[in-house]
């Protein structure tokens, strides 16, 4: 009669009614001219008129769609009020880096990210994937609670190193798709967005992933970093490696351990001299194989390893330092143990290598960093006889000039004056403040240069613990606005590694135990990630 829908009037004839229970009716209300309950019909003289209850039925099918709809906006609500909360426990304000605003900033960003997710949901109509999206939800903001630190780097592994294709699926599946409008978060334009963002602790960055397709994207193209850099807005993250081949990273702020994947390298990579850096969101590792050097490379944005990233002249035990984007690398030796005065400047956002003007004498094992935005290469052994070189060099990024600085080395230790040159690790220096700082590992001293008189002055004592062989397996660098002195002591069988940190400003070197980990106590690598 209606092209096979079932319609909420009884049968014409008194004889085929069903009753008022088991009559069918649809979902949706048909556009029928009924009034007061009735419709038009033509009736027999003998049957007896059948009272119609259309009334009814659609009362009931009204009341039917309230209750779904009334029970919906009830979850909607109860799932958005765990959001609030569980920010509330997770998220934490930065103690390290004052342009980071508290917690409530986070709490409101993932409050109206939750918010976006769930009236574009709404528009579905899919209770099924509103559960989905809640459970989802759910686990990534309480890993930084519950999950291992294992297990939470592994969940942030499967959300940054899923394809964008998967993705996009599972988002568009789970939430409404906020990436057609170009913006991030509800009623804000893109940039206000990202400025917003920003501000959070990038801790919470793998939970706020999951909230929002865009925001994942955005992570995994560097763009968020990249405007924290150029408004200052900087966290750092300690790497270092205690057993071969595995990397252990380290949150200050958080005071959180994680696990990096293992590198997956041959043996003859494992068994030779490394050197690492940090630079924007990659941290590099530099080693050799069988027939040539090579670089591993590891992203913060997709937490895995690559290689096949060339120099333009490949080199090891050189000296290397990063400001932003940007790293030098100065000095080292080539495949055929040649020392070199050759440099080179990377990009860590256009992955290029730029070769440099030489400097004034080759060395290796040498030392670098950056101060006062310059980049100083310091002592290191050179010339044919393989001299321990005191003299430090200066260059401008500017003037793309070297200067040379005598006595810039903080000199060898009194304990290893009878050792050979290459017996004795690179000298132990790091900047805070434009300051530029030593550690002698013979006299267990903290040094700071003078960069006026250009000498060398004792100020303090080295954590007792931190103990090395004739500087190799203690790290010394520079962690925002503090120095910290990573190592542990000698013991047989496993032992533990203790990181001590000191803010210089805050008067003499007074030692603070950052974190103690049950692990090899040699360092063989070690580099400090600031983004």
């Amino acid at each position: 009669m209606l092209d096979d829908r079932s319609c909420v009037v009884p049968r014409l004839f008194s004889s085929t009614c069903q009753a008022d229970n088991d009559w069918s009716f649809m979902k949706c209300l048909l556009d029928l001219d009924i009034k007061n309950g009735k419709r038009p019909v033509e009736i027999d003289a003998d049957d007896e008129p059948q009272p119609r209850k259309c009334t009814k039925k659609l009362d009931s099918c009204n009341g039917v769609e309230a209750a779904r709809i009334e029970a919906r906006h009830e979850s909607f609500e109860a799932r958005n009020s765990l959001i609030p909360q569980m920010d509330q426990e997770t998220i934490q304000p930065l103690s390290v880096c004052p342009e980071v605003e508290d917690r409530a900033l986070t709490g409101q960003v993932s409050g109206e990210l939750e918010q976006k997710d769930d009236d574009d949901s709404m528009d579905v109509g899919d209770p099924q994937s509103d559960r989905q999206q809640q459970g989802q939800i759910g686990d990534s903001s309480d890993s930084g609670v519950q999950l291992s630190d294992e297990q939470q780097l592994q969940h942030g592994e499967d959300l940054l190193n899923s394809s964008p294709q998967q993705s996009d699926q599972q988002q568009q599946h789970n939430t409404g798709d906020s990436s057609e409008s170009g913006s991030l978060l509800p009623r804000m334009n893109r940039d206000s967005s990202i400025a917003c963002l920003s501000r959070c602790s990038r801790s919470d960055y793998g939970s706020l992933a999951s909230l929002n397709r865009s925001f994942r994207n955005i992570i995994r193209s560097g763009e968020l970093y990249t405007w924290r850099r150029l408004n200052g807005i900087m966290e750092h993250w300690i790497y270092f490696s205690c057993a071969l081949l595995e990397w252990e990273a380290y949150d200050p702020i958080r005071q959180r351990w994680m696990h990096l994947p293992r590198m997956a390298s041959n043996e003859c990579f494992m068994c030779s001299d490394k050197e690492s850096l940090a630079v924007g969101t990659e941290l590099l590792v530099f080693g050799r194989e069988l027939r040539s050097h090579v670089i591993y490379r590891y992203s913060l944005l997709t937490n895995s390893w690559t290689s096949g990233m060339r120099m333009n002249a490949p080199r090891c035990l050189f000296g290397s330092a990063s400001l932003g984007e940007i790293a030098i690398l100065a000095g080292g030796c080539d495949s055929e143990g040649r020392i070199l005065d050759s440099a080179e400047l990377y990009n860590s956002e256009t992955h290029t290598w730029e070769t440099l003007p030489s400097m004034k004498k080759p060395r290796k094992m040498c030392s670098g960093v950056f101060m006062d935005g310059k980049f100083y290469v310091i002592g290191g052994i050179g010339g044919n006889d393989s001299k321990l070189l005191m003299c430090g060099e200066e260059y401008n990024l500017q003037t793309r000039t070297w200067t040379e600085i005598p006595n810039m080395s903080p000199g060898r230790s009194s304990r290893g004056a009878e050792m050979p040159a290459t017996a004795e690790a690179p000298p132990l220096v790091a900047v805070v403040n434009n300051e530029l700082y030593a550690a002698d590992y013979g006299d267990m001293e903290v040094k700071k240069y003078d960069k006026q008189r250009k000498l060398w002055f004792t100020i303090g004592r080295l954590p007792e613990r931190a103990v090395s062989m004739n500087g190799w397996g203690l790290a010394f660098r520079a962690c925002g606005n503090r120095l910290i002195v990573i190592g542990g002591p000698r013991t047989h069988g496993e032992g533990f590694i203790e990181l001590n940190s000191w803010v210089p400003s805050e008067g003499p070197p007074q030692w603070d135990l950052l974190a103690r980990k049950r692990s090899g106590y040699f360092v063989y690598n070690c580099a400090v990630m600031g983004c």
